[in-house]
């Protein structure tokens, strides 16, 4: 038999015993661990775990919920997350499926929808709930286009440039760009210039956001 590994993560460790105990009845599933957000030993769970699925209550904030998600994913990138939560918050769920999360689940739900979402993420399934579902599907369309649109203004770059570009994302000084590039401070400052010019932005920042919004990312990320 095939088993689902499943990692809890929660603030309330008595929820997730009571969770593990009642998830030991599905012959198919086995809790492999569980633990706190803010434990600092997590990401290293995780590592060691290798859950097929991590479920996770999330923060009070978006970017906190996309903190997390991110750091999980990051941790072990073939699990799947998701969210177990008691927020409703249509704003949280747009960050969490931005950040990768397969399905959001409601703490109110039964045992036997927990079980379909569990069982169904590693075969690609995704599970949100109508409330919710609606406007992620609008808000990661609106990402699509836009990124379609920023990408397209990346296309006037020329290769050199897209390189400066990518170690902007990456945050590099000016200097560290052009030591690892092997020319002058003054060579990438002539890059930097043409890229704001390029992309009609006024500021590294910008330059940055553009990049960001048609898909570039820090290797961090």
């Amino acid at each position: 038999m095939t088993f689902v590994r499943v990692l809890l993560i929660d603030p309330h460790l008595m929820l997730t015993d009571a969770l593990t105990v009642r998830l030991s009845t599905a012959a198919d599933l086995w809790v492999v661990g569980s633990a706190a957000p803010e434990d600092p030993r997590l990401l290293d769970m995780v590592r060691t775990a290798r859950p097929d699925v991590i479920t996770s209550e999330i923060g009070p904030a978006t970017v906190a919920t996309a903190v997390l998600l991110r750091r999980l994913r990051a941790a072990y990138p073939p699990a799947h997350l998701v969210v177990l939560t008691g927020s409703h918050d249509c704003a949280q769920a747009v960050a969490a499926a931005r950040a990768g999360a397969s399905a959001w689940v409601s703490k109110e739900s039964s045992l036997e929808h927990l079980l379909e979402v569990l069982r169904g993420v590693p075969l690609g399934h995704a599970f949100y709930p109508p409330r919710q579902l609606g406007v992620v599907l609008r808000a990661l369309r609106e990402d699509v286009w836009r990124a379609r649109d920023c990408s397209a203004r990346l296309d006037v770059l020329s290769h050199r440039e897209r390189e400066v570009l990518l170690r902007m994302v990456d945050g590099e000084p000016v200097s560290r760009i052009a030591a690892e590039s092997v020319v002058s401070t003054s060579t990438v400052r002539t890059h930097v210039r043409s890229i704001l010019i390029k992309l009609g932005v006024r500021s590294r920042l910008e330059a940055v956001s553009v990049a960001r919004a048609a898909g570039l990312r820090p290797v961090a990320d």
